[in-house]
């Protein structure tokens, strides 16, 4: 399977910015450090991705199969981050896949 050819596209939010992003399945290991590294969002996942910190809260919609599965502690961490709801992700737990093909990320300061 050629991953040029199964491309992922997705839209980014971020304040008053709106980001396309295109990737393949597996170029990054979560949807954090596509963000860090395409973006360059400051602050954004302090703990290096161990779904600890929760910085790296997005809002999600569209997510298809396994993908809108919270992972380990992350409704903990969203918790204790004073949010709910199912549309609530930390970044850093999403894995990039095909499941994430035409979905969209807000990234919000305020919370939600």
């Amino acid at each position: 399977m050629n991953s040029l050819t199964n491309s992922i596209h997705f839209k980014v939010i971020n304040g008053e910015e709106v980001h396309e992003i295109k990737t393949y399945r597996a170029e990054y290991r979560n949807l954090m450090q596509l963000l860090n590294n395409s973006i360059y969002l400051e602050n954004f996942g302090e703990c290096g991705g161990m779904g600890r910190c929760a910085t790296c809260l997005v809002k999600v919609s569209g997510l298809k199969g396994y993908a809108g599965i919270l992972e380990r502690n992350e409704k903990a961490n969203i918790l204790k981050a004073g949010l709910s709801g199912s549309n609530v992700r930390l970044a850093c737990q999403i894995l990039i896949t095909e499941e994430l093909n035409e979905a969209t990320f807000n990234i919000s300061e305020e919370g939600y």
